[in-house]
């Protein structure tokens, strides 16, 4: 019987049910309850009541209770209440005589939440040259001989050579200046383009799906808030 079982020497040891099923191994014993633990990564925790347990033969403590009932009755993350009602064995009934004081099955329910991260995208800025004609004029003074004819009685009494017998011409060169236009680059100005990081606030918008609980009896269907 329970109160019999070494509670301080259970801890780790193997733990089975009323048809020899492995139900895990024993965590911990609280003050009404064996937390027994099944498995590494999907964990199944059972707070079985301490009245529960048969025997212990120093390696392996048994408990009057099947698997199945163990996940249905037992199976929760967090330890009973010191005050809440469990299922108790009357020690002077016989086992088949057990009264269910309270049952209580968990129904999960689940509802999605936006999650949100950021990636980076890139895009390019173009800067474009392209040419301007525009039409530009500059005065620069340029000076050229023009040639005036005077007739003026002569100073001279030497003796002149004959007159020409035929018609003869005399060239008197006369100089002037031409404008010759070159262009030479130069650089007129600069552009500058710098970049700079500018938050911002985007709203993010979509639908997500929740769960509610129903309970329908014989007495009708209600929602639970």
């Amino acid at each position: 019987m329970s109160s019999s079982i070494e509670w301080n020497d259970v801890t780790k040891k193997e733990a089975r049910g009323s048809d020899d099923e492995d139900l895990g191994e024993v965590q911990e014993v609280g003050p009404n309850y064996v937390l027994v633990q099944k498995g590494m990564i999907n964990k199944e925790k059972f707070y079985i009541p301490k009245d529960m347990a048969d025997s212990y033969d120093g390696t392996v403590l048994h408990f009057r209770i099947s698997k199945e009932d163990a996940k249905s009755k037992y199976m929760t993350d967090s330890p009973p209440p010191a005050t809440s009602t469990q299922e108790r064995t009357t020690p002077s009934m016989p086992r088949q005589r057990q009264e269910r004081t309270e049952e209580e099955t968990t129904v999960p329910l689940t509802e999605e939440k936006l999650g949100v991260s950021k990636t980076a995208s890139s895009r390019e800025a173009t800067i474009t040259k392209e040419p301007v004609t525009e039409t530009k004029s500059v005065e620069v003074p340029v000076t050229h001989e023009e040639m005036s004819v005077e007739r003026r009685p002569a100073t001279s009494t030497t003796t002149a050579d004959r007159p020409v017998q035929s018609r003869t011409e005399t060239k008197v060169p006369l100089k002037s200046e031409e404008v010759q236009v070159t262009k030479q680059p130069y650089v007129k100005e600069e552009v500058s383009v710098k970049k700079k990081p500018v938050t911002e606030t985007k709203t993010v918008t979509d639908q997500v799906t929740s769960e509610k609980a129903r309970v329908k009896d014989a007495g009708g269907e209600e929602e639970i808030e």
